[in-house]
């Protein structure tokens, strides 16, 4: 068990494992078939970011290798290359008949996804003015010549249509057209001829497609005229330079524009593409024999389908769970007389995020807030939060607001929510270049009989009404003054790294968590040991740190019991002999993404628990700012611990990881059925009637 590859599974394809969970989800035949075709849109819209992101970093790893002559690392890398391109495309085969079946399920619902092939003459003729009078004014298609650098035309947020125009005795000439989806939606109804109980939807694509005579007739001579949608995948890495007569606002600007014209990484195309047209779109694109060909059905760029319209009954989808108001906030007149009575802990999206919110809008006014601190990594295009913030600088409060600009996918929202903050007179920081800003803190300063009392927020998500109705995320809020303190220095310590100030408390990467997690885990080993009470219990999005991971096995070789939730990537192979038989691992795909992270240490049966921002990936413990926080409350403590054991019970939505990760359903055998997101909300519901 001393190799790499015994004891640990790749993260790549842990990566593609954890979408192939999504996947399932689309095939579940027990899921409303609405949220089943919107699965695959999740699970494509993944895809894309793990080519941006995990694709284009291997690829740049074989190149660095091969440059410096490594080559059996970039050997290594290469295997892992071709172990991702074989997944990618079983996953893509599965996709593909899962988007078949449900479009069937659909029509038995009387909700129909035509083809360009399968319109009546009516519709077809509807489909043609429709792109005469609304498409039309968005196409402007690339005729492809030897001057034009079709990678730098190319947006990889969007679906091209690439176009073979045939006249006979002449050499085919080729276009590309933009299907002009972020100007109109994917998804147009065509309205009814006679029967209203059906609902017919046509993809823009394929509206698009009908047309292509009336875009080039008359500008490009042709006798016959076919086309494939294709997407392209750009890396998603920047650089930032070191000049200091920049802003560090305009490098990120400089860096964005540099992530525009990077280089693809992948092209998902129409697999009836000719080979001639495939060729030749390949050479137009410059693509390496390590770039990404994956072959698909006849639609591009299914993240679209996250907002698949319920043109049918209200069944068809997943009911509505309404958000829950909790006692603990509005049986007081202030949230701040609510947090100084006792600490609260929500758990979106059960609980109302308007709860946050209004700690930040009734921080702009009240009279007694001084000061207003919180950091930003991803907010709403509309964020009322920022909003407040601003309300809260014309009210007189000193208001500073750290933004992390390289939020990957984010930065360009975070830019200009920044300019406009520094316009409205809030202090913006931007923290150390070296270290991403990850932390989820809100303090807020107000003076009390003279002192300044702080109160505090916790976090596991970000600051994001959008998300919040859709990630499962933690929120402490407490008055607690030694946590606050800390709070307040984590904020100093980001815009002074060179003041080390001591978290007796809090868990700091990358200062203290890496070692304080060592001593945590450490202190379990010794208990089992001792013959004691241990046992760790672990919920994260990813774990791959080898380090940890291996403090991990040691504990487990040790004796000590630990079960984990992790939903994405696990480098960690759980119930090997003579490496993991004490661990065991698994995972939850439901309606709600599963976002908290949560540590928690028998201690011996006095729990130390805590929530925090960081997940045990080496990025998170050593290259940026992550806060973990103590559960001191017994009874939240309780509740966190109640919440933990219903997701272990769940016999519907969980998955086993194994290490092979073969994403195996949990066996019910005769336990009850337990999907564990209702149950949690049940179970929120209840707390609040024994309040």
């Amino acid at each position: 068990m001393n190799t790499e590859k015994d004891r640990y599974y790749p993260k790549e394809l842990s990566w593609l494992s954890f979408n192939q969970r999504v996947l399932q989800e689309a095939g579940d035949k027990n899921n409303p078939v609405i949220e089943r075709i919107r699965f695959l849109g999740i699970f494509s819209s993944n895809q894309d970011e793990f080519y941006r992101v995990r694709v284009a970093e291997v690829k740049r790893n074989i190149l660095i290798l091969s440059n410096k002559g490594e080559t059996d690392k970039a050997a290594e890398q290469s295997e892992i290359m071709e172990d991702i391109q074989n997944k990618v495309e079983q996953q893509t085969i599965k996709f593909e008949s899962i988007y078949t079946d449900i479009v069937k399920v659909l029509k038995r619902y009387n909700i129909c996804i035509d083809t360009q092939n399968e319109l009546t003459e009516y519709q077809t003729k509807w489909a043609r003015q429709f792109f005469t009078n609304k498409v039309l004014r968005h196409i402007a298609p690339v005729l492809l010549h030897n001057k034009v650098d079709l990678v730098s035309r190319l947006n990889d947020s969007c679906t091209y249509l690439f176009v073979a125009l045939h006249l006979e005795d002449k050499p085919t000439k080729y276009a590309v057209i933009e299907v002009p989806s972020h100007q109109l939606s994917r998804f147009v109804v065509i309205p009814p001829q006679k029967s209203r109980k059906q609902k017919h939807i046509i993809l823009l694509d394929d509206i698009v497609k009908i047309c292509l005579p009336q875009i080039f007739k008359g500008f490009v001579e042709f006798d016959s005229i076919e086309s494939y949608s294709f997407q392209m995948t750009r890396d998603s890495e920047y650089s930032i330079n070191d000049e200091i007569d920049e802003s560090y606002v305009e490098q990120m600007s400089l860096s964005m524009k540099q992530r525009l014209s990077a280089e693809p990484v992948r092209i998902n195309y129409d697999g009836n593409m000719p080979d001639e047209m495939l060729h030749y779109l390949k050479r137009r694109l410059k693509l390496s024999n390590i770039d990404g060909m994956v072959p698909g059905g006849a639609y591009r760029n299914f993240k679209d389908f996250m907002k698949f319209p319920n043109e049918g009954r209200d069944y068809l989808e997943n009911p509505e769970l309404p958000a829950i108001s909790t006692k603990d906030f509005t049986d007081f007149d202030t949230v701040f007389d609510a947090i100084k009575n006792k600490d609260i802990l929500l758990h979106y999206p059960y609980h109302r995020y308007l709860h946050f919110t209004e700690f930040v809008r009734q921080a702009a006014f009240d009279p007694s807030v001084k000061h207003i601190r919180i950091n930003i990594y991803r907010v709403a295009k509309n964020s009322r939060i920022i909003n407040s913030l601003i309300d809260a600088v014309d009210n007189g409060k000193s208001v500073t607001v750290l933004v992390e600009l390289r939020a990957r996918f984010d930065e360009e929202n975070n830019i200009e929510w920044a300019k406009k903050m520094k316009g409205a007179g809030i202090k913006v920081v931007f923290g150390a270049p070296s270290l991403k800003v990850h932390c989820k803190l809100c303090v807020v300063s107000r003076k009390e009989k003279g002192d300044i009392v702080r109160y505090v927020h916790f976090g596991t998500g970000n600051f994001n009404e959008k998300t919040a109705k859709i990630y499962t995320d933690m929120s402490l809020f407490t008055c607690n003054q030694e946590l606050a303190k800390e709070a307040v220095d984590v904020f100093e310590f980001i815009q002074a790294p060179y003041l080390r100030h001591k978290f007796k408390h809090l868990l700091l990467s990358p200062l203290n968590s890496r070692t304080k997690i060592y001593l945590l885990i450490r202190q379990e080993i010794q208990n089992a040991k001792d013959g004691l009470k241990s046992g760790i219990i672990i919920k994260f999005n990813n774990l791959v740190d080898k380090k940890l991971i291996d403090e991990l096995y040691k504990a487990g070789h040790a004796g000590v019991r630990i079960k984990m939730i992790i939903r994405g990537m696990c480098a960690l192979k759980p119930g090997v002999k003579g490496l993991s038989e004490n661990i065991s691992v698994i995972s939850i795909v439901d309606r709600f993404l599963e976002h908290p992270r949560i540590m928690v240490f028998e201690n011996n049966g006095d729990n130390k628990v805590f929530i925090s921002s960081a997940d045990w990936m080496t990025r998170n413990m050593d290259q940026r700012v992550e806060v973990g926080c103590p559960i001191y409350d017994p009874e939240i403590k309780q509740n966190i611990l109640n919440i933990l054991n219903i997701q272990f019970q769940d016999t519907l939505k969980a998955r086993v990881i194994d290490s092979e990760q073969k994403n195996h359903y949990v066996r019910r055998g005769n336990r009850k059925k337990t999907r564990s997101q209702l149950e949690i909300y049940a179970y929120l519901k209840r707390l609040e009637k024994k309040v």
